[in-house]
């Protein structure tokens, strides 16, 4: 029988790693994913204090910088061959993720922001690397193992990327990625306020909103089923 996958997935943690101590699941888990914002407009020193405090629970870590992390911290997760962002990764042949870090344009220039174009050019440079994976033998989509797209910038026009405004504030591309492919789950955060779930055709969203006041995703992964336990 096939044991469980589980996954932990924090974000905005923004330099507050200590509520790692306080999952419980966390030590055990098979991956610990950090959907960016790593630091407070911090460099790739910042963000190894972050990594030091998550890796002594677990050393089963995928990251990616988000907008408030600066551009070196994409190159130093690069080097420690945990980086998510631009990419694909396949994780014990159980499951995929799709990474997209930084986050769409802000009014507030913060240090990692792209144009829709470019985060709609990194999300299809992650699925084109999905379906071409050395040792598989067939397109992902065609083996039934799930696709998980984390997204640090939600979709735009969901609960997700709503401001208390009532303003939506998320990703036009990675949308429209998420109405044409339907990976199984996208993993979101950026919008703090905005934490909860939403849904975009058969595709569940998630926002756990910031690590440091305590939110976080429990992932479970049975064969191809996916169950989501947001803690907050």
């Amino acid at each position: 029988m096939v044991p469980l996958m589980r996954i932990i997935s924090i974000g905005d943690i923004h330099m507050s790693a200590k509520n790692i101590y306080n999952i419980k699941e966390a030590e055990t888990a098979d991956l610990i994913i950090l959907n960016g914002d790593i630091t407070n407009y911090g460099s790739s020193g910042d963000a190894k204090s972050v990594l030091d405090t998550i890796l002594s629970v677990n050393q089963n870590v995928l990251a990616q910088f988000a907008n408030l992390d600066k551009p070196e911290l994409n190159d130093y997760l690069e080097e420690l061959n945990i980086n998510l962002h631009n990419q694909a990764r396949l994780v014990n042949n159980r499951v995929c993720l799709l990474g997209v870090g930084g986050s769409n344009q802000t009014p507030f220039g913060t240090p990692t922001e792209f144009s829709e174009q470019e985060l709609h050019q990194f999300v299809e440079n992650g699925y084109n690397q999905a379906t071409t994976f050395i040792g598989l033998a067939e397109p992902i989509e065609k083996i039934k193992i799930p696709l998980i797209l984390v997204s640090h910038v939600p979709p735009e026009g969901t609960a997700v990327d709503t401001l208390r405004s009532g303003k939506h504030v998320g990703s036009k591309a990675i949308r429209r990625f998420i109405e044409d492919k339907q990976p199984d789950l996208c993993i979101s955060g950026h919008i703090h306020e905005a934490t909860g779930m939403d849904m975009i055709g058969s595709t569940p969203i998630y926002n756990p909103g910031m690590f440091r006041n305590g939110g976080w995703l429990e992932i479970l992964i049975n064969k191809s089923k996916i169950t989501v336990t947001l803690h907050d």
